[in-house]
């Protein structure tokens, strides 16, 4: 199954959903572990932290309003540790200790997240099939989450500039 197939059931569907779940998952623990291994040592410590904790909660959000579709559908579960292997496997990164690292870790998790979303939107419009879940509520959901992970892109950027701008400043 691939975000890029037409969709033509729930169950697939319910699938790409879990995807976004696992996505999230993996965004939350990388929050965690960068939050636990940054140094301190830079005036835009707390600004890098508050950005990661503000990406946690939005991740967690997803997760739920994700659930609450999937709880929606007239689709079983795949088992999370056969999608999470997948996802661990596909998007799973080194640690990263240093604010660029860290930035650049979390850059990459935003636009994935992004283009995995906006990947499921199109699968979702090209599709011909009836879900059993209401569609305009299942675009405005995915649509408000791949905004908020747009949103979520520029504010990492905007850092990673800011960050730059202070270097070249000194």
């Amino acid at each position: 199954m691939s975000v890029g197939q037409a969709l033509h059931s729930d169950h697939q569907l319910a699938r790409l959903l879990q995807i976004g779940i696992v996505l999230e998952e993996v965004v939350e623990a990388r929050v965690s572990r960068h939050n636990q291994s940054m140094t301190t040592d830079s005036a835009l410590a707390p600004e890098v932290a508050s950005l990661l904790d503000d990406a946690a909660t939005e991740s967690a959000h997803h997760r739920e309003r994700l659930e609450e579709l999937i709880s929606d559908l007239d689709a079983e579960s795949v088992a999370y540790e056969e999608i999470e292997a997948l996802v661990e496997a596909q998007y799973g990164q080194a640690e990263a200790a240093a604010f660029d690292d860290v930035l650049y870790d979390q850059l990459c998790n935003e636009e994935t997240a992004y283009k995995f979303y906006d990947d499921l939107l199109t699968a979702i419009d090209d599709s011909n099939s009836q879900f059993s879940i209401d569609q305009d509520r299942l675009r405005c959901v995915l649509g408000e989450i791949r905004e908020e992970e747009a949103e979520g892109v520029k504010a990492v950027t905007e850092l990673m500039e800011r960050i730059d701008w202070c270097r070249h400043r000194n």
